[in-house]
């Protein structure tokens, strides 16, 4: 991001007086994509009606209104679209690089990671806590992973939490944090020697399921699924998270093997209920409960959910898409997405979409469309493979513009609200070129994640700060700490007055995270002479203020 470039001091004494005068007021806006790959604002509803601000030192507000001048200018909230990347951390894909770094290294290419897709303009990282059976962070139903520490079980080498830390690093630069969480894997290969003694392979053996040189967690035992949601409510509960994230990982993709479930079918089954309905059955259990735990929890933390790109084939289902996929969601792994959205379990959706655009038998072309006419007021963001560039045996992956025109058929298609990419070293370790073209033409400003609450509550009446000397700048000092629900304070400025109204690429834009540390004294980055500022709030629910407009008009 370009560097802040509003004089400090001009934009705490704007802030000051303004706020007196116009209150703030929630708004809500969603993205909308075009054929020509530019971000617009869509309004929705209003959440909330205009708040009241408390008034500060008037005798100053007098004083500074010399300088500059509230506009009452119809400035649109904030452009919004999903960024997205994956941080695999299962056989160290992403990161760590290595299990036996120091944790000293690994933090710093943690950092590395996040500053470099922050530089494009991402604003979501799906990090990978739960790999199989295990924990990126203290649990108490999970070992720490081999792929953080070297050896399962073993707490990494800090008194620190690792996870709190990551999900702080993130925020800290504008970022979501999306948890990712595999369920249902138990291990990833058959070598169980290697397991800690805490693992729920030795604790609950009996609910596991080997099959194709691995264990399974059992989805059809209610004790599993009682586990499951354990794990689930303690990340939400001890962690601030932005969104807990499944991938596709639900009953194994079917090889020639047979998944040995037949136990618990015969003890759990309802009469005349057939296999592969039980099966979804106990998929559907198991959203549908984490989706409450969540709710109940912290209603604003996300339910998401990445499955395998095709839903089913026309040639079984006429309502399914015009592929020839060798598997499906709903007929081989037993995930029925469409009754998740149909019922408001989850709240967004990432089908994963690795196909080339006019791929023979899956194209990307036909699933974005089919995904896009089958959403049901549920979130879609489409999940691109740049992980096959110049890789893979479909020759278009040779094509650097492929990412790059799946991108402008996704912006096009109603009801597609952004993207992911899997994953983070494809577009990192290799491939700059794509990410520089991403960057340059389609991710070139800044944009807010999608607000994906319909109902969420705004931002409640802010009390105005006294502005005062802080270090060689300023700071605004509060009388009580900001409220939680005030998340993050969003600035634009700009030179003239048009491009702060369209989000130009000339605009600059700062993004501050309101953590426990400037919750009463805020301190103000230095900046330079821009003449138009813009000031709004985020809330954790993603909803934004709206914005407060200023002109500068003289000098301090």
């Amino acid at each position: 991001m370009k560097p802040y470039q509003a004089t400090a001091p001009h934009f705490l004494r704007i802030f000051l007086a303004a706020s007196l005068i116009l209150g703030l007021q929630t708004c809500d806006a969603s993205a909308r994509r075009t054929p020509s790959g530019t971000v617009q604002n869509r309004s929705t509803m209003q959440r909330s009606s205009a708040k009241s601000v408390k008034t500060g030192n008037t005798a100053a507000t007098a004083l500074q209104s010399a300088f500059y001048r509230a506009l009452k200018v119809a400035l649109p909230p904030s452009p919004r679209e999903f960024r997205g990347v994956w941080i695999a951390t299962v056989m160290n894909i992403d990161w760590p690089s290595s299990a036996t770094d120091q944790y000293c290294k690994q933090q710093e290419d943690f950092i590395r990671l996040l500053d470099y897709y922050r530089s494009l303009n991402f604003n979501a990282v799906i990090v990978q806590i739960r790999t199989a059976g295990d924990a990126f962070y203290p649990s108490k139903y999970s070992p720490w992973s081999k792929f953080f520490t070297g050896k399962e079980g073993q707490k990494p080498a800090t008194n620190e939490d690792p996870l709190a830390w990551m999900i702080l690093e993130a925020h800290k630069r504008g970022l979501e944090f999306h948890a990712w969480l595999n369920p249902y894997r138990a291990t990833v290969d058959a070598k169980t020697r290697l397991l800690s003694q805490q693992h729920d392979f030795f604790r609950h053996p009996k609910w596991m399921i080997k099959y194709d040189g691995r264990y399974y967690y059992n989805p059809g035992l209610p004790e599993v699924q009682s586990h499951l949601v354990k794990v689930i409510r303690e990340v939400v509960q001890n962690y601030d998270i932005d969104a807990i994230h499944f991938d596709d990982y639900f009953y194994p993709f079917k090889h020639k093997a047979v998944f040995n479930d037949a136990a618990a079918y015969k003890m759990y089954a309802r009469h005349g209920q057939t296999l592969d309905d039980w099966r979804r059955e106990n998929i559907n259990k198991l959203i549908s409960e984490v989706s409450r735990v969540i709710k109940q929890e912290k209603p604003w933390v996300q339910f998401g959910i990445s499955p395998f790109g095709v839903w089913r084939n026309i040639a079984n289902d006429p309502n399914g898409s015009n592929t020839r996929a060798g598997q499906t969601n709903f007929d081989n792994l037993y995930a029925d997405i469409l009754t998740w959205m149909k019922n408001g379990w989850i709240d967004y959706l990432i089908p994963q979409i690795y196909w080339s655009l006019d791929h023979h038998k899956a194209s990307y072309r036909e699933l974005v469309c089919w995904w896009s006419r089958n959403s049901y007021n549920t979130k879609i963001y489409i999940g691109n493979g740049p992980y096959k560039i110049r890789k893979n045996e479909d020759k278009a992956w040779f094509d650097p513009m492929e990412i790059p025109k799946q991108l402008t058929l996704s912006r096009s298609i109603p009801n597609i609200f952004g993207n992911a990419y899997f994953s983070a070293k494809s577009m990192y370790a290799e491939n700059t070129d794509v990410a520089a073209l991403l960057r340059k033409s389609y991710y070139h400003c800044p944009a807010l994640p999608p607000d994906v609450f319909n109902a969420a509550p705004g931002v409640q009446q802010i009390e105005v700060p006294v502005l005062v000397r802080h270090g060689e700048g300023f700071a605004f000092q509060f009388n009580q700490s900001l409220q939680q629900d005030c998340r993050f304070a969003l600035i634009y400025t700009a030179a003239n007055l048009q491009d702060l109204q369209t989000r130009s690429h000339a605009a600059t834009f700062q993004k501050v995270y309101l953590e426990a540390g400037n919750r009463m004294l805020l301190p103000i980055m230095k900046t330079g002479s821009a003449k138009y500022v813009a000031l709004s709030f985020l809330s954790r629910y993603g909803n934004e203020t709206c914005p407060l407009v200023f002109e500068m008009t003289g000098n301090l």
